[in-house]
């Protein structure tokens, strides 16, 4: 049943139950603040309201209904609960302890758009609560992070999205490279180029209060306890790709200790169209290098000896060793997007085009009826949040699955270890591990500060 056709959530609730759902808790009756129809959509509650948290909210009310939001920092969260209430005439619980959604009985799931370093955490607890989960790219902080995510949903029977919405959005560009190179369109591949942008070079930021509306301590969580920074002249919005904002919870992807720059960021969704299109969504490289990058600040044995500058790469191209002797090159150069290479003819795709020969040829040489269907598993869903749901009723996992996306997300994690170490990596992709390399596979995984381990 597509998500647009009408359905009760008695129904949704029955489809789901006959279907072998694991640790289900959604009560039947009244539902939060009065709804005038309680059985017939699922209740949700997000986490993480900066930004992407606001745009996944967004586009769910058609389908959901939110019953809570929770955020650190009380001015986006009075923001967005009003926005909230705008959207959908009732006005969610707010706070500023995730904990307390987690606790609730009326929410069947969350949707996290916390900084990276926060989603491995808040997910698992989530999944233990009995909540279903939606969770923004990247999905981990590290590679062992992913792993441990596997094992919860398999364990807990939970329903999981990943939220590298290209494969659902976009106009379907994506999916239409993906069967453009599934139907042989560009004969054998032999190479990919992801290009996803870099940043600026950073410039020194100091020690400054905390904002009043800021818990500083929850928002650091898993990572070590520092002072926050921040320039003396706050600038917001975007420019050119690059985010103005200068303190660490604006700017948290320019920061190891809270993300892993560009190539987790925009990586996560080029990365993830190109092993989707070359069928490695449940391998990965064998080997990893970088050709040339520039770090953001001095390194030493992987770690930086600054504390008062961005640390990520702000330059690099990277090669992966990928199966079939196909070459995946990940970039800070040229147009963001992905340009797919083959023994007959490329083409480029991203969000606002898909250009080449191949793409001209479907003129006169459409691609089998089908073919996008045939990508997707079925037909294409309005939107990402609408394929979350699907899955929900059906308890099937949805398009962006953790397992195909912890595959592609290891290439870029492997990337900034190279990166941070200076050096090739070898990569078993049956054993998920760094060959011969034991400070290598250190970064592997990390220790979570006292007060904020993974409850289990």
């Amino acid at each position: 049943m597509s998500i647009t056709q009408n359905s009760s959530r008695r129904d949704f609730l029955k489809g789901m139950a006959a279907a072998g759902a694991v640790g289900l808790v959604f009560p039947y009756g009244e539902r939060a603040f009065g709804y005038e129809s309680p059985n017939e959509r699922p209740v949700f509650a997000t986490i993480g309201l900066r930004n992407q948290g606001w745009a996944i909210t967004s586009k769910s009310f058609k389908f959901a209904d939110f019953a809570a939001l929770a955020d650190v920092d009380s001015n986006v969260l009075e923001e967005n609960a009003r926005k909230t209430e705008e959207r959908q005439k009732k006005r969610p619980d707010t706070y500023g302890d995730y904990r307390k959604v987690l606790d609730r009985k009326d929410v069947d799931a969350v949707m996290i758009a916390t900084p990276d370093h926060w989603h491995t955490k808040i997910a698992i607890e989530a999944m233990l609560a009995g909540k279903d989960v939606y969770c923004e790219k990247p999905l981990t902080l590290t590679i062992d992070e992913g792993k441990l995510i596997e094992k919860v949903v398999k364990e807990t029977g939970r329903v999981f999205q990943v939220g590298t919405m290209q494969r659902s959005e976009s106009d379907q560009r994506f999916l239409q490279a993906v069967a453009l190179v599934k139907n042989g369109r560009i004969g054998t591949v032999t190479k990919v180029t992801c290009g996803i942008g870099g940043f600026e070079p950073s410039p020194k930021i100091p020690v400054a209060p905390v904002p009043k509306e800021l818990d500083w301590e929850t928002w650091l969580g898993p990572a070590p306890k520092v002072d926050y920074r921040a320039l003396p002249e706050m600038r917001t919005g975007y420019g050119g790709g690059v985010p103005l904002y200068s303190n660490c919870h604006y700017s948290f992807r320019n920061w190891h200790e809270y993300s892993g720059g560009k190539l987790t960021d925009w990586g996560a969704h080029h990365v993830d169209i190109a092993c989707w299109a070359l069928g490695a969504t449940d391998t990965g490289p064998s080997k990893v290098t970088p050709l040339n990058y520039k770090l953001g600040v001095e390194y030493k044995d992987g770690y930086p000896l600054v504390d008062d500058m961005y640390n990520i790469a702000n330059e690099f191209n990277i090669r992966a060793d990928m199966p079939n002797g196909v070459e995946m090159i990940i970039t800070s150069e040229g147009d963001n997007g992905i340009l797919f290479e083959g023994t007959k003819g490329r083409f480029f795709v991203n969000r606002g085009k898909i250009a080449g020969k191949p793409v001209e040829d479907l003129a006169t040489n459409p691609l089998p009826e089908g073919a996008i269907e045939a990508v997707y598993g079925g037909p294409v869903s309005e939107n990402h949040t609408a394929n979350f749901i699907e899955g929900m009723r059906s308890r099937k996992q949805p398009i962006s699955d953790v397992w195909s996306h912890n595959r592609m997300l290891e290439i870029c994690h492997l990337s900034n270890i190279a990166i941070r170490l200076g050096r090739a990596l070898e990569w078993d992709p049956a054993k998920r591990e760094i060959v011969g390399d034991a400070q290598a596979n250190a970064f592997l995984s990390r220790e979570n500060r006292k007060g904020y381990e993974i409850n289990m």
